[in-house]
């Protein structure tokens, strides 16, 4: 007995095989969104590299024109002068309160 299969499908086998397909093709889209997402992030990228670049080598001119800061030396403790003026007073209030 050979059991064949008969010419005509059945409901199962077409709703299956739509599932297949549709399927098939929501994927398809969705890679293909998924791939033109990431080139535009990376032409985004690209841009914002370029423009921090641009940015900093602007910073860098500019530093460059600017004269060099002169560096202080910081006093010791031991070798400050104690100031000459007395602290400021408080006016005393009062003692009634009035």
């Amino acid at each position: 007995m050979s059991a064949r299969k008969s010419a005509e499908l059945s409901p199962e086998s077409i709703a299956r095989s739509n599932r297949r397909r549709l399927a098939a093709e929501e994927g398809a889209l969705a890679l293909a969104d998924v791939e033109r997402q990431s080139i535009e992030i990376r032409k985004n990228m690209a841009r914002l590299r370029e423009a921090r670049e641009a940015k900093q080598a602007a910073d860098a001119a500019l530093q460059a024109t600017l004269p060099a800061p002169t560096v202080r030396k910081r006093a010791s403790r031991a070798a400050r002068k104690p100031s000459s003026t007395p602290p400021a007073e408080q006016p005393s209030l009062p003692a009634n309160g009035s």
